[in-house]
Order: C-alpha cells, then sequence, then structure tokens
C-alpha cells in the first residue's frame, strides 16, 4: 500500500501539467486542422438551450453556458455515480458532498454555501424540467433519460429569481413524441456495481403521447469496518428512480404532465479519523482507503417523489401564455459515526483510535415532513418585430420539519439528544423580460423581478443529556445527567426565544448586449444582480440561534461566442467580476464545535471561462474546458473558531485582557471555502469507422481542480491537494449507433486525496469515490 500512495503524485503532477500544456496549444491544433482536405468534413451540431427560458441557440444568449449532452453525458455516468459526476466537467463549476449522494453542495465560480443543515439553502439555484428544487436534499435527483443538462453561469436573478445569485444549473428531461423511441442500459462493474436504465415512449393518441423512464443502481459496500460494531461494511446503496410524462398537443394548447419518484437506501457519508498528517495535507502513512473502526451507526434513507404540469396557450396574435404548477415532497433520515473512530480519549490508552478521539460522536438528520408548492405564469411575446418581451407572477411555498438526533456511541448507540424545528417559507414574485434588436447586428436585452420573502423558524421540541447538553451565559456548562430541556434552551437564548422570523425585499435586474460581428462571431456584455434570502439556523447544544442577513450579488461579464474552420470548431469565453455584499457565510466546527451563520461585508471574485470544441479529424473530436476563479472575502473584523489540532496561518484573535489567542482566527483576505482557483475539463473521441457501417471508438475525459480550503480559516492541513480524474471508454456501435457495447473505467489512475473534513479537535477527513471498471451495453430505439 505505502508503494501504491508513493507513485499517485507522480501521475497526478504529470496529468496536470498535461493538460495546462494543452492550453496554448489551441492555436497550434488550429493551424493543423485547417487543411483543404477538411473543407466538407464532420462539422459540429447548433446546440439549443433555454438560458432565457426560451429556446435559443447557445451562441446568441448572452449568458456565460455551458452544456452535456448526448454520447459525453452516457460516458461520464456510466460508473453509477450521483450528480457530483458534473463537477469540474464544465468550467467553473464545484459540486461536493458531505452526505454522500443524498446532499450535494453546487458552487459556481467559487460562490456556494458549505452549510450542511438539512433547512440551509445555496446560491446556486437547480432547476429540474423548469420546477426549482429548492431543498438540497432535493437537488440530489439522479440524473438519467435527460436531454441536455445546462450550467448558467452568474447572477439569474431575473428569469430564475430567488436563490440563484451565484447561477443555475438546469436538467430537462427527454420530451416525450409521437414517435416510437427509447433505449435500454445495462451496466456492470467492480464491488458488484449494477447500472441499469430504460425509457420507452411514442404516441398513445393522435394528440396524447408518452414517455416512462427508469432507473436502478447498487453497489456493494468496499470498505471493511475492523471494529466490531454495528456495521461490517460501508459505502454500499441501493438506489432507485422513475418518471413518468404524458404530453398532450393540440392546435392551440399543449399540456405536459410528469410524476416521478426516488428511492435511496445506502450508507452516510463515512469519516475517517486522523487521516491527515500533522502539519501537512498529506494522508498518513499507511492509510488504506478499504478499511475504518468505526463504532457507530451509519445509514442513510431517502425517499422523495414529485409532479408537475406545464401548461402553455397560444393566444393568437404572436403571444403565448404558460403555467408551471409543481410539487415535491421527501422523507430522508441519515446517520453517522461523525468522529471518525471508535472509543474516547478519556477512557485511557488503546480504548480509543485510530489516533485522538477527543470524544465520541454519532448524530442523525432526518426531515420526516415535507412539501413544496411552485407557481409560475408567463406570457411570451413572438411578434416578428424588432421588440419582444416575456414577463410573469411567481409563488414559492415550503413547509417542513427538520429532527437532529445524538447518540452515545460507548453505550450502545443510545439516544442523548434531540431536536425539531419547522421552517415555513413564502415567496412571491413579479418579473420580465425585453428584448430589442436595435440593428442587424446589435440586440440589446434587460430584465427584472421584485421578491417578497418571508421565513419563519421554530424549535418545537428538544432535549440533550450529553456530556455538553446546554451552553449559555445563563446555564454554563451543565455536567450529566442533567438533562437539558426546550424551556432551559429558550432559557440561555440571550433574548430568550428560540424562534425567528424574516421578512425581505428585493429587486433584481440584468441588461446585456450582444454584437454579431459576422455570421460566425458574436460579441457580448451583460451586467446583473442575483438576490438570496435570509437564513435561519437553530440554537443547539454548541451554539445560540444564528440569523444571516440576505446576500445580493452584482456581476459584470463580457464575452466572445464563435464558430470557425467551417463549423469545425467552436470557441465560448468570457471574463468576469462580481461582488456579493452581506454574503451567507457558515462557521463550521473549530475548537468550540459551533455551527453558526455569518454575514461578510462583502465577497468578491474574478476570473475567466473558456469552452473550446473541435473535430481535429473527422474522426478525432476534442473538446476543453478551462476556468481561473480568483475569490477573496473582504471583511477587516470577520473572525471564526478555528481547530484546535491544526496548524491555522490566519492571523489569531487576541483576548484584551489577557493577551492570549481565544482559539478565533480573522478570515479577511481568504478565499471562498470549496472554491479552486484553476479548473480544467478535456475530452477526446476517436472512431474507427468500419466498412459494414459499424465503429470502434476510444473515448476519454480528464478533470483537473487546483487546492481548495475545506473551510473559512486557512490551515495546512484541511487545504484539499490539486485533484485529477480521468474516465476511459472503449466500445463498439453498429447498426446507425443503434447498439453500443462498451468496457469503461472511472477514476482510471485510482487517485485517492481528501475532498473535505470535519475539524473536531482531530484531523478527519473523507476521500473521494474509488476507482471503477467495468462493461455496458446499451440499445437505443
Amino acid at each position: 500500500m505505502p508503494t501504491k500512495l508513493h507513485a499517485r503524485p507522480l501521475s497526478r503532477h504529470a496529468l496536470a501539467a498535461a493538460i495546462a500544456l494543452l492550453l496554448p496549444a489551441q492555436a497550434a491544433l488550429a493551424q493543423d486542422a485547417t487543411t483543404p482536405a477538411q473543407k466538407t468534413a464532420t462539422t459540429l451540431d447548433a446546440v439549443q438551450v433555454t438560458a432565457q427560458r426560451k429556446v435559443e441557440n447557445i451562441q446568441d444568449v448572452p449568458v456565460s453556458v455551458s452544456t452535456v449532452s448526448g454520447e459525453k453525458l452516457d460516458a461520464l455516468v456510466s460508473g453509477g455515480t450521483d450528480v457530483r459526476f458534473l463537477s469540474g466537467r464544465v468550467p467553473s463549476l464545484n459540486i461536493e458532498s458531505s452526505f454522500g449522494r443524498a446532499f450535494p453542495r453546487f458552487y459556481i465560480r467559487g460562490y456556494g454555501n458549505t452549510d450542511f443543515r438539512l433547512n440551509t439553502s445555496q446560491p446556486v439555484s437547480l432547476v429540474y424540467d423548469d420546477v426549482v428544487q429548492e431543498n438540497p436534499i432535493l437537488k440530489g435527483f439522479p440524473v438519467f433519460d435527460v436531454d441536455q443538462v445546462e450550467v448558467l453561469r452568474g447572477p439569474q436573478g431575473s428569469l430564475f429569481g430567488r436563490n440563484s445569485p451565484a447561477g443555475v444549473v438546469k436538467f430537462d428531461s427527454t420530451r416525450p413524441s409521437q414517435d416510437l423511441s427509447g433505449y435500454g442500459k445495462v451496466g456492470i462493474g467492480s464491488d458488484n456495481m449494477w447500472n441499469l436504465e430504460g425509457a420507452i415512449g411514442g404516441g398513445l393518441t393522435d394528440q396524447w403521447s408518452g414517455r416512462a423512464s427508469v432507473l436502478f443502481q447498487r453497489r456493494d459496500d468496499w470498505v471493511d469496518n475492523t471494529f466490531p460494531g454495528p456495521n461490517d461494511g460501508f459505502e454500499g446503496y441501493d438506489e432507485s428512480a422513475a418518471r413518468v410524462q404524458a404530453l398532450y398537443e393540440g392546435e392551440s394548447f399543449e399540456a405536459l404532465l410528469n410524476a416521478h419518484a426516488r428511492h435511496l437506501n445506502g450508507t452516510a457519508r463515512l469519516f475517517r479519523a486522523n487521516i491527515i498528517k500533522p502539519g501537512t495535507n498529506d494522508l498518513v502513512d499507511g492509510f488504506d482507503e478499504d478499511k475504518v473502526s468505526l463504532d457507530g451507526l451509519n445509514h442513510s434513507e431517502l425517499d422523495s417523489s414529485g409532479a408537475n404540469a406545464r401548461l402553455s396557450w397560444k393566444l393568437g396574435g404572436g403571444y403565448t401564455l404558460y403555467s408551471i404548477t409543481g410539487y415535491e415532497t421527501l422523507d430522508t433520515f441519515s446517520r453517522g459515526d461523525i468522529d471518525g473512530g471508535f472509543g474516547a480519549a478519556f477512557l485511557g490508552p488503546g480504548n480509543s483510535g485510530p489516533g485522538f478521539i477527543p470524544f465520541a460522536s454519532e448524530t442523525a438528520d432526518g426531515i420526516p415532513d415535507h412539501s413544496q408548492w411552485t407557481q409560475e405564469f408567463r406570457i411570451e411575446s413572438e411578434t416578428g418585430t424588432a421588440w419582444n418581451w416575456q414577463a410573469g407572477l411567481f409563488y414559492f411555498n415550503e413547509d417542513y420539519d427538520v429532527e437532529s438526533f445524538s447518540y452515545d456511541s460507548l453505550n450502545g448507540g443510545a439516544q442523548d439528544g434531540y431536536e425539531r424545528i419547522n421552517q415555513t417559507n413564502d415567496s412571491w414574485a413579479v418579473f420580465g423580460a425585453v428584448t430589442w434588436q436595435a440593428t442587424d447586428q446589435l440586440e440589446l436585452r434587460a430584465g427584472m423581478r421584485y421578491t417578497w420573502d418571508q421565513k419563519d423558524l421554530k424549535v418545537e421540541d428538544y432535549f440533550n443529556t450529553g456530556f455538553a447538553p446546554c451552553i449559555g451565559p445563563t446555564l454554563g456548562i451543565l455536567p450529566p445527567p442533567v438533562r437539558c430541556t426546550l424551556a432551559d434552551l429558550a432559557a440561555a437564548e440571550p433574548d430568550g426565544d428560540l424562534s425567528a422570523s424574516t421578512d425581505d425585499q428585493k429587486f433584481s435586474w440584468d441588461v446585456s448586449a450582444t454584437y454579431e460581428i459576422n455570421d460566425d462571431v458574436n460579441v457580448y456584455a451583460r451586467v446583473a444582480t442575483g438576490y438570496r434570502g435570509s437564513s435561519i439556523q437553530a440554537a443547539s447544544a454548541f451554539n445560540f440561534k444564528s440569523v444571516a442577513e440576505p446576500e445580493s450579488s452584482t456581476s459584470f461579464e463580457a464575452g466572445v461566442k464563435a464558430d470557425f474552420w467551417d463549423k469545425r470548431a467552436r470557441l465560448n469565453a468570457d471574463v468576469f467580476y462580481y461582488e456579493v455584499k452581506d454574503q451567507q457565510l457558515t462557521a463550521v466546527g473549530g475548537s468550540s464545535n459551533a455551527n453558526i451563520l455569518l454575514n461578510a461585508d462583502k465577497t468578491v471574485g474574478q476570473g475567466f471561462e473558456m469552452d473550446f470544441q473541435a473535430y481535429l479529424t473527422d474522426t478525432l473530436l476534442f473538446t476543453l474546458g478551462s476556468s481561473y476563479n480568483d475569490t477573496e472575502i473582504k471583511d477587516d473584523d470577520l473572525r471564526v473558531a478555528g481547530c484546535a489540532a491544526c496548524t491555522v496561518t490566519d492571523a489569531p484573535e487576541l483576548d484584551p485582557v489577557t493577551g492570549l489567542p481565544t482559539g478565533r482566527f480573522f478570515i479577511d483576505g481568504n478565499s471562498l471555502p470549496q472554491a479552486p482557483k484553476w479548473s480544467h475539463n478535456l475530452t477526446l473521441r476517436w472512431g474507427l469507422p468500419m466498412d459494414n457501417g459499424g465503429e470502434f471508438y476510444v473515448f476519454t475525459d480528464w478533470t483537473y481542480r487546483s487546492e481548495v480550503n475545506f473551510f473559512l480559516y486557512d490551515s495546512v492541513e484541511f487545504t484539499g491537494k490539486s485533484l485529477v480524474e480521468g474516465g476511459l471508454r472503449l466500445g463498439y456501435t453498429w447498426d446507425s449507433g443503434r447498439y453500443d457495447v462498451a468496457v469503461y473505467g472511472r477514476n482510471i489512475t485510482d487517485e485517492v486525496q481528501v475532498v473535505g473534513g470535519i475539524d473536531f479537535n482531530n484531523l478527519t477527513g473523507f476521500v473521494n469515490e474509488p476507482r471503477v471498471v467495468g462493461a455496458e451495453f446499451k440499445a437505443t430505439f
């Protein structure tokens, strides 16, 4: 094992260097690809997107947007992975999770939210089939039978509304049609992994069509538990999902109806105690990713379902009225051994490990009751004149309970704490956008949205009999066997009230201009604002309740979108700068083990993004994406608790009386957490046509991201190393591409890196997904 780990950094840095060298090589590639023999060669298809709520060519949209679809999408999901497979696959997109498959956290241009609580919000909005998925659990719905994924970078505060100041990730399922069509896919892989997908659709009557699609994925546990605890192994799962759609197409009325559901049974994120070598960000010597030693339970359960109705009426005169009604509900429970080991240090030598375990921590969180309703009415013009517009009304309602549990791992997992909160959120908005074709070459766009947002949180039940059941100025730290009740928790609050309410109003807007230099080249500029509503987190054993004021972002970007080499190549590139006022940050852990909300006076980000694709030959397709994101927190007075076991490099806060460090550190000037400065992705697809109409092909994809901070403070140990991961697919297609059989590998270099941590005063972390190899067969009709 040490030899295996020693070899990894060589391959990682070699691959990173190769990707970096490809950036300046584009000019050379351009020269090589413009030979006379290629004048009638294969060309790139036009890409249609709905980034502005209507179907447009991606080259005409004044927004930084990337797409993933088709064969590339099939290759990326072949390892049975969850939505995190998109991380790094387009410029400036990062996705990570401390809940495993259930709770992804999205970041665009370094701008996101690391909060792991189930009532949190994110500044990246996820929209699935035109319905916003607000709760973080809903954002993890599996990706199958999807026509296209769109990533819209920058604020989308006019047409997509609240909680989209960083951008939008948009999924569009394959629509039903009158033509009989569908597919079936069977994949197998290491650790007894199975990936089964299928869809079938077609005409039901002259005006009705339907489509049904299903997914089933499973994997055995691949991590053994060496401690004789309640679990023998971890990291296995089984997941299923289904979607049914019905489409009615009349002369002036269309209705697309959708019902969907998901079930997940697996393990929660696997925390591993003391896996980071002190004073470095290296894995400890002899680290074995296949083994842990935990004395607590670890499992995750999730059920979600929903339905939506998307209706449209052609009103005549070039006007169309849209109605989008959506309902989502979920039920989830996740329990994990947070300390990452067994026992506790105070039990004496040999009774805890691996390494130093200051105290046992086993917790669970769940949502037993949840509902989300959304309703949008929108009218759109298409008059054939220089002026066109759209306007609408939007309503959002969410009501749910969150339960939190704690358990005594040293006493057979007996429950020693419980909290239940209820959160409701109502939001109303009015919005509009206008497009003016000022000249044959110049198009101007503008949009606005006014939002009212109300949120209420109540703590409905609480008790704690653990080692620190109540902390506050009134009660101090109460030793066991004292039982802290809901009344005690309220008495510890400075204002004596565990409830909190917010009431926000916000105006968002954007303006943009697109200038057509010629038929193949457009340049654009855009200024846009975005908004995220206030957030509330309840008091608990370690912290008072906290309320973060609403945040708002303003972004400036300019870019170019060009087709060249006779439509054989395409380049979309942009530069950007943004400011976030009152950004909501989450101070997680540290020596106080608190989890509280903060507002930073300002954060800024700047950088560039590029998407390039080209047919270098008729059978060799190359794509390259690259982004640079430089983020910085700007708040002279903002400070957070740091990990006592870490080498924190920030300036410490000193007690004004004693002059001693308080354990808190100033974070002014730090980058945002989980915000890599550099990210690159590339793919190569080479085909060898056969005389019988078949084709052998090779497809490879690679991503690189530079190092990231896991927390708000800077520390040596909790700085994630740069990461390179690659995939390879070798296959054969026949019968005009209807059938495809392939062998594949994901994370083929078997990279093992720490990708997140828990700073419980020991160096607990979790690692990336393992290497998967397998085979797959797909039939399309």
